[in-house]
């Protein structure tokens, strides 16, 4: 099976199979504010990633490339409506355009339909530093994702098998590259452990890719003769990992993604610690089956729910959001004490202005 077929079937797989839901915020809680003291034209979506200034905390995640004709029409119609809507949006992975240039016109195109937004290149942790900055030159990117997938690689009937050296392969690029590199997990979630690796590797945002998205296991596995069940239901998720990776980061600005679809959920995900919510099958879903107009329309009401959110909560800036009070509770309760995280740090919190209140 060639590359291109491969990219076309992974689309086809993440919209037949789904997202499981098993995200993990619905075992996350608001404190309610009765006295918010805010209205809602006083709210302001902008957000800070490392050292990029996104208009909206909700961005497009990386999907598709590399697929020929239709997987230009898919990227072209999610960045006319990033331009649409002021969102950063990823390409999936360019090794497809490194490897042969006529499949370079895919990612070129969100470039071109968005020639002034914010635009993250994409790799996996096997590129090498002149990879990465022909990957970014590709799209004049402002960022790099470079994205790990060692689940998605081990059922893939033709993956890699050796995962050697990535952490370095990683420092390298982060040593190389004018911009900022963003490190991704594909949907099975980020350890502190991991967070803490890359960190000390230099990287600036981190991407915790949990699980309870499109599942890349489940759809290798319907690509296998001999299913690889076990590897379905693997991985730490999305809400779980956030928690993780906020009790150990220092500096890293962290990206929320992994089965993101409502406003509600990308709320809970920055009151954890997340600086901006991703979303992808649920944005390729919408816009498959309803256009690029339809997309349009989804991300407004996204935005005009969040905001309604924060005009509850009494939080004017997403920093405001980030010092929320919130209840743990459940297997995500469980999971954290055991991993020796302190979930009080959650509930009892204040907002900074009501202290000086």
């Amino acid at each position: 099976m060639t590359r291109a077929q491969r990219k076309i079937d992974h689309v086809q797989y993440a919209l037949s199979t789904g997202q499981s839901r098993a995200h993990g915020f619905q075992e996350v809680s608001f404190v309610h504010q009765s006295l918010p003291d805010l209205a809602c034209d006083d709210v302001s979506l902008t957000t800070s990633l490392g050292e990029l200034t996104l208009s909206s905390p909700i961005f497009i995640n990386a999907m598709t490339g590399g697929g020929g004709k239709e997987t230009e029409r898919i990227n072209e119609g999610l960045a006319l409506a990033a331009k649409e809507c002021g969102l950063a949006m990823a390409v999936g992975s360019q090794m497809a355009a490194l490897r042969d240039s006529e499949e370079a016109r895919s990612y070129e195109i969100v470039r071109r339909a968005n020639p002034d937004g914010i635009v993250f290149a994409n790799l996996g942790s096997e590129a090498t530093v002149d990879q990465a900055k022909r990957a970014v030159a590709m799209l004049e990117a402002n960022a790099l994702q470079i994205h790990l997938n060692v689940i998605q690689e081990l059922t893939m009937p033709e993956g890699d098998r050796d995962f050697t050296g990535a952490l370095f392969r990683i420092e390298q690029i982060v040593r190389g590259l004018e911009v900022p590199v963003i490190v991704k997990e594909v949907g099975f979630g980020m350890s502190r452990e991991t967070v803490a690796q890359l960190e000390g590797a230099g990287v600036s945002i981190i991407d915790v890719g949990g699980y309870g998205g499109t599942n890349f296991a489940d759809i290798e596995n319907e690509r296998r003769q001999r299913v690889l069940s076990y590897f379905n239901e693997w991985g730490i998720p999305t809400a779980v990992s956030i928690a993780e990776a906020a009790s150990i980061r220092r500096r890293a600005a962290l990206i929320a993604s992994g089965g993101m679809q409502t406003a509600l959920e990308a709320a809970k995900a920055l009151a954890l610690g997340a600086s901006a919510a991703a979303f992808a099958g649920s944005f390729l879903k919408h816009f498959m089956e309803r256009g690029t107009e339809g997309l349009i329309a989804e991300i407004h009401l996204l935005h005009e729910d969040l905001t309604w959110i924060m005009t509850a909560l009494g939080a004017a800036r997403v920093e405001e959001l980030q010092q929320m009070p919130l209840v743990i509770s459940g297997t995500m309760h469980h999971w954290l004490a055991e991993r020796g995280i302190e979930t009080a740090q959650y509930s009892r919190r204040t907002k900074k202005s009501d202290m000086t209140n």
